[in-house]
């Protein structure tokens, strides 16, 4: 793929369209200047050979992710640690790859920039409206686009070399195969506690020595209870006092901005007509408007656009950058049903006629635009209610007063640790802030935290304790929960044990089977996976005999008893899958072993 672009950017018409695509990036202005990866402010989540992975970006995956939907937001803590290795990962074999040598050019970067179909338009060319709003959506300027590119890029080249450098003999392709297509047919019976006598009791002694053995498992991490205030500009716009007349005024403006459906009519000058010809063709043009004539029929009789003069000049939807700024600006500053002065462009004179804006109506509006008149409202009052929680905070001695002064709630928290929390305790920086000497040790009130660009928090620590190892009596209940489930497992395991060798030596107890029929190991079941993991390790059985096992699932023992194993139908498609899948079975596994070696030599720091 990267040869072919490597072609292709030598063309003097993809130079043509790279440097289309330049232009519209420093078209974005200063946010642009500003990258995801550019402006750490020294808040990292983790080193990597003493590279930062700073904790914005970690926290912009994990947006959005649960953006997406692929995550739901009660398991973000989980999500955050997976992306925070996946992070960690993905530094690692940048770093590799960077250090071999693989390098990408910049026209290379912008050639592949243009070519994605989610930057094309319907006829298959870049729009600079797709990509600066896709970006947009998906939380990235276009330099940190542009970075995260190219380090993707860096690390498909590094994996991709790593799979073609992997392969599989016919033999494990064909054993492979057989083993996927395989069917056993086997009886299962589950045992549980009603099964035995009675139920095992844990001695003291036992409880002592399980306790001992994993004590890890009873620490209490360091804690705090904290006090906090949160000054937030969506509460403030809540009370804001919107009128009628301000929801009117911000739908009006919104006007200008808004997509709108156009129709002109074009008159060209030059070989059949001069300027002035054409000028005056068009004033005769609008003084028929002016006199009650149809815009469409008039564009039907006078235009030269040939392609839209039978359907009354209609050039449908636009947005803004279409047709040029002189166009443009003609076109956006007019109202539903007005027409334009006469309106010069490279191809000829205009006039234009804005037919429907295409936006939704003022009802539909209401609610959105609510909330953005009323942060409008605010946006001066929050801020210098942010400036008077910088300057209370640092001077109060408590929270209680700064709460009174700008009248905002102090709340409390039960005993929390630094990764025990939930909701806006959880959020970036926070638990960071309530453990700083300052405020655990001095007992100041912390820094302003700004959560996002509409909330700040301070907080406070109420009490701290340090982390320990819970004593025995304290968690009792769940160390005798503990010994007994595991006395429990090892009795189901004797009795399993017991009745597989007396099934061995023919002796025939009383056992419910069950009996499954012709399983393959890709079939859905309702048998639980340990219990089929466990039947398709069997040996095979010999002549009628069969051959008996046991797995353990959860608090259950499950005898089996394999009876039968076949072959199961060669099918092509199938066989295929298998080589493909045992392909990247094998790539996957040269860059996990690449991943781990790079781990062990790495110098990782979390924080």
């Amino acid at each position: 793929m990267l040869q072919s672009i490597r072609d292709r950017s030598a063309s003097w018409g993809a130079k043509i369209i790279i440097g289309a695509v330049v232009v519209a990036m420093a078209l974005f202005g200063a946010e642009s200047l500003v990258g995801l990866l550019g402006g750490n402010d020294g808040d990292s989540v983790a080193k990597v050979n003493g590279e930062s992975i700073p904790r914005q970006q970690l926290e912009l995956e994990v947006q959005r992710a649960i953006r997406s939907g692929q995550v739901p937001p009660e398991q973000e803590r989980e999500l955050r640690s997976q992306m925070l290795d996946s992070l960690i990962s993905e530094r690692l074999l940048t770093q590799y790859a960077e250090e071999g040598g693989l390098h990408l050019s910049e026209s290379q970067i912008d050639q592949l920039i243009v070519n994605l179909p989610e930057f094309q338009d319907q006829d298959g060319k870049f729009s600079r409206e797709l990509f600066r709003n896709r970006l947009s959506s998906a939380g990235f300027t276009p330099l940190a686009f542009r970075d995260q590119l190219r380090a993707d890029m860096k690390r498909r080249q590094l994996q991709q070399g790593l799979a073609v450098s992997e392969f599989s003999l016919e033999s494990e392709e064909r054993r492979l195969a057989a083993l996927q297509r395989q069917t056993r047919s086997f009886r299962h019976h589950a045992l549980t506690v009603d099964d035995l006598e009675s139920r095992p009791e844990a001695s003291e002694q036992e409880l002592q020595a399980y306790y001992e053995a994993h004590a890890d498992d009873y620490q209490r991490p360091e804690q705090v209870k904290l006090a906090y205030v949160v000054l937030d500009r969506e509460q403030m716009a809540e009370q804001a006092d919107v009128s009628e007349q301000d929801l009117r005024d911000a739908w009006n403006a919104e006007a200008a901005e808004a997509d709108r459906r156009v129709s002109h009519i074009m008159v060209r000058f030059g070989d059949q007509r001069t300027r002035q010809e054409a000028e005056a063709r068009l004033e005769e043009v609008r003084q028929r408007l002016a006199d009650g004539a149809s815009f469409a029929d008039l564009a039907a009789e006078y235009s030269d656009d040939t392609s839209t003069s039978d359907e009354g000049g209609d050039l449908g939807v636009i947005s803004r950058g279409f047709f040029g700024e002189a166009f443009d600006e003609a076109a956006f500053s007019l109202g539903e049903g007005q027409v334009s002065d006469i309106v010069e462009t490279d191809n000829g004179l205009h006039l234009i006629k804005v037919t429907e804006l295409d936006r939704p109506s003022f009802e539909e509006s209401r609610d959105r635009l609510a909330r953005q008149v009323a942060r409008k409202q605010v946006s001066t009052a929050f801020d210098d209610r942010a400036q008077r929680l910088i300057d209370e905070s640092f001077a109060a001695e408590d929270l209680q007063s700064v709460a009174e002064e700008l009248n905002l709630e102090r709340k409390t928290t039960a005993w929390v640790s630094r990764q025990n929390v939930s909701g806006v305790l959880a959020e970036p920086g926070v638990m960071r802030q309530a453990f700083t000497p300052d405020v655990l040790e001095e007992g100041f009130n912390s820094e302003v935290i700004e959560l996002d660009e509409d909330r700040r928090m301070v907080l406070r620590v109420l009490d701290h304790r340090e982390a320990t190892t819970l004593p025995l009596e304290e968690v009792r209940s769940q160390v005798v929960e503990a010994v007994q489930a595991q006395k429990t497992r090892e009795a189901l395991e004797n009795e399993a044990d017991r009745l597989i060798e007396a099934l061995r030596s023919g002796e025939t107890p009383a056992i419910d089977w069950q009996r499954t029929e012709g399983l393959s190991r890709q079939d859905d079941t309702d048998l639980a996976q340990p219990v089929v993991d466990a039947a398709f390790r069997l040996p095979h059985p010999e002549a009628d005999e069969t051959v008996y096992g046991r797995a353990i699932d959860g608090q259950r023992v499950v005898l089996i008893a394999l009876d039968e194993v076949a072959e199961g139908q060669v099918d092509e498609q199938s066989e295929a899958f298998v080589a493909r899948m045992a392909q990247q079975l094998r790539s996957q596994a040269a860059v996990n072993g690449l991943l781990g070696f790079l781990r062990e030599q790495a110098e990782i720091e979390r924080f």
